[in-house]
């Protein structure tokens, strides 16, 4: 079985959080075997257009987008008539996303089809159980998205990331097999310290705030150089590329502070930590579970459905993390910090609850029950 050559679309994007997970999937596929065909479909303005063929996969584009429901009016308001004819447009873009999707499949012939959510993953795979092709969806979410509520009535498989979805998705075919994630190597040869101008001797304090960067994350820290200057402790901060020249002007030159517009490489980022401060993405969230360093999560509230909330929530639950709420950041976000760093007992109790929440075999189990439906 696992030297039968197979075809497989992977649909979805938008974000890193739909990518990589699809990335992970596909370096799977082809690790079973290297004749397998992966094709990546996307939305054709949107962020997978330039990642994916970094990896060296062929990805196709559908003239897709979408409508943010819960500030349809606001927009209106604000951008008027360009506005209005751009989502004017959608029902012809709907309708050549379908034609385009029928000629993708007809083309290609899949053994399977898996959508992971983002602008293209809706209407692909509607038409491709229209046609009868053998599909699936991955939500990575603790809360379900609407277009993959309307979507699971339809396909073979669904593949969730938490316990207790079926009461979304009233189906026997959903299977908690975890998140695909990139997994990283903390036991490397290369000595992070010294990577980052970081001091050995010290406790580290790892905040992200995402690629981008979270305002009020970073005010955490802004709020708070006096408490770094004075600390025994040392902070890694990634404050995004949207902040970084911003927070340079200010000149801050403390010596227990890094600071990155991005960390490119989050392995030896990871290593050097003791703790780690985070928005509540789905993907980041697997991947620190994978990692199991105490961590603080600050779901960000400008997200559809409220998600991050709801997926830092079942952390919580589950002991494996401190919540902060996003406006309480700049004031609590730090102390929080140094309270774990001080807290053996609860560093302890934190890592053997991320260790027991963690799915590092979460591509290979998927890739596996793939294999058994063709």
């Amino acid at each position: 079985m696992r030297d039968k050559k197979i075809k497989v679309i992977l649909c979805g994007g938008g974000t890193g959080g739909h990518i990589f997970p699809m990335l992970s999937i596909a370096d799977e596929i082809k690790k079973r075997n290297s004749k397998n065909k992966v094709l990546f479909v996307g939305s054709s303005d949107r962020m997978e257009m330039e990642i994916i063929p970094r990896y060296n996969y062929p990805i196709i584009g559908l003239w897709i987008s979408g409508i943010k429901r819960s500030s349809f009016l606001l927009n209106i308001l604000l951008f008027g008539i360009p506005f209005l004819i751009k989502n004017f447009l959608l029902p012809f873009k709907i309708f050549y996303s379908i034609l385009k999707s029928m000629y993708i499949l007809i083309k290609f012939k899949p053994d399977f089809v898996i959508g992971f959510g983002g602008y293209s993953s809706g209407p692909f795979l509607f038409i491709s159980s229209i046609l009868n092709f053998k599909t699936a969806i991955q939500e990575q979410n603790s809360f379900p998205g609407y277009t993959n509520r309307l979507l699971s009535k339809r396909v073979k498989l669904i593949f969730v990331a938490y316990n207790n979805l079926e009461k979304f998705f009233d189906k026997n075919n959903v299977l908690n097999l975890g998140n695909p994630i990139r997994k990283y190597n903390l036991n490397l040869n290369q000595d992070p310290f010294n990577h980052f101008n970081l001091d050995k001797n010290k406790k580290t304090i790892l905040v992200l705030g995402g690629s981008l960067g979270a305002k009020s994350i970073n005010e955490g820290i802004l709020n708070n150089l006096s408490i770094i200057r004075e600390s025994s402790f040392q902070v890694l901060w990634q404050t995004g590329d949207y902040y970084y020249d911003h927070i340079l002007s200010k000149k801050i030159e403390e010596k227990n502070l890094v600071i990155k517009s991005f960390i490119k490489r989050m392995d030896l980022a990871y290593q050097a930590a003791d703790i780690i401060v985070s928005r509540a993405g789905a993907i980041a969230i697997s991947e620190l579970c994978y990692i199991s360093k105490p961590l603080i999560l600050i779901p960000s509230p400008n997200v559809v459905d409220d998600h991050q909330r709801k997926n830092a929530n079942e952390i919580f639950r589950n002991g494996g993390c401190l919540l902060v709420d996003d406006k309480d950041a700049k004031d609590e976000m730090l102390n929080q910090a140094i309270n774990i760093l001080e807290n053996s007992e609860m560093k302890m109790r934190m890592k053997k609850s991320l260790i027991r929440l963690s799915k590092p075999d979460a591509a290979k189990n998927i890739v596996s029950k793939i294999y058994e439906e063709i």
